[in-house]
């Protein structure tokens, strides 16, 4: 990877840190998942909205580092207009490509800026930090 697209790949996930996507709690949600990486102590809540199989809504509260905040801050700026299948789908395709130490790039088309995270990949620590989010709305939609 050169260092340009290291480098772009580092604002995006600057960026999602200092401007968190769909951050806040809100009424109404019609599931929750709380996660915690008890590894280093990074946590999400996600609450997600749904109109039969549709999500229509996703909020989030967490903390933790970079890693895990970005991820689950790109992650919420996708879910809105997916069904729970396509969410599921999402959900796997990141998995595969956190689980594979680098070897299964993550697939841009399919998960946008999730691409920036693909460098966790490398780092067994890195990967629970950000596959935290995704945990959380797999476990929200098996909620509903």
């Amino acid at each position: 990877m050169s260092s340009d697209v290291e480098s772009l790949y580092q604002e995006i996930i600057v960026d999602h840190v200092k401007h968190p996507r769909h951050y806040g709690l809100q009424e109404g949600a019609t599931v929750e998942s709380h996660q915690l990486n008890p590894t280093c102590g990074d946590e999400v809540t996600l609450q997600l909205t749904l109109d039969g199989d549709t999500i229509t809504d996703a909020h989030w509260t967490g903390r933790g580092c970079m890693v895990s905040q970005s991820s689950m801050s790109i992650l919420a700026e996708q879910l809105p207009g997916l069904t729970a299948a396509e969410a599921g789908e999402r959900i796997e395709s990141f998995r595969a490509s956190m689980r594979s130490r680098g070897e299964i790039p993550v697939d841009e088309d399919l998960l946008g800026d999730a691409i920036a995270l693909e460098g966790a990949a490398k780092f067994v620590a890195r990967v629970k930090c950000a596959m935290l989010g995704w945990v959380a709305a797999e476990d929200a939609l098996a909620k509903r």
